[in-house]
């Protein structure tokens, strides 16, 4: 004799951070919510994963419907699904980041939110759910990355000066670094080649510019 057993079933959502260098600032992608719960809310973008839809397909779905961003990496960070953090039903959401340079996005709101904007990460509105939590999760998590992997450079252009790049680094880690140890660790990666050119304008000495050796490499950590 064989048994069917219901069991009530959480419902499966998607969650992303998206982050951009703004004004020489760390920033984070929200929308405004246009309907309940915590309609006129901001909160990260995101949504229910279809039936038989796969958990990225979704996080890049409701990125592009709220957002008009497409075409970004995303990294799983990790699973939220303490009860009653979404008050219409019990609700696990799997939380990405991305991370992209601020001159390649045009944002444009759609689907079931009323505004797509950039925050600084110090200056924050109070947001839905627990988007608060995955935020801070998130920033640790990027902070923590730095000292071993390339995700840094989503931050810049394909061509860059060692300047921009460590540029990038003070801002994500809110604090000043040593010049001389700082290029001796981005040496390190050997990932980095003289591009072949200087970078002009401004008073001073033109800079050198470099590039990734290997773009495909973007993603490395060693």
């Amino acid at each position: 004799m064989s048994f069917c057993y219901a069991y009530p079933r959480p419902a499966v959502t998607t969650d992303i951070a998206v982050f951009t260098i703004r004004n020489q600032r760390l920033s984070v992608l929200l929308i405004e919510r246009g309907g309940d719960p915590f309609c006129g809310y901001w909160a990260l973008p995101g949504g229910f994963v279809e039936p038989d839809e796969a958990l990225e397909t979704c996080a890049l779905r409701e990125l592009e419907e709220e957002t008009g961003i497409t075409g970004v990496w995303l990294e799983q960070l990790y699973t939220f699904g303490t009860p009653g953090r979404d008050p219409r039903q019990h609700v696990i959401t799997v939380a990405y980041f991305a991370l992209v340079p601020m001159e390649s996005l045009v944002l444009k709101a759609g689907s079931d939110a009323n505004d797509a904007q950039w925050f600084y990460i110090d200056d924050l509105p109070k947001l839905a759910f627990d988007h608060q939590d995955i935020l801070d999760l998130a920033r640790h998590r990027l902070r923590a990355k730095l000292d071993y992997s390339t995700l840094a450079f989503r931050f810049i252009r394909d061509n860059f000066t060692l300047g921009e790049l460590q540029s990038v680094y003070e801002i994500i880690r809110g604090e000043a670094l040593d010049k001389r140890n700082f290029r001796k660790f981005v040496k390190s990666l050997g990932l980095v080649e003289d591009a072949g050119y200087f970078k002009q304008g401004g008073p001073g000495k033109a800079a050198r510019l470099y590039r990734l050796a290997c773009p495909d490499q973007l993603y490395y950590t060693r």
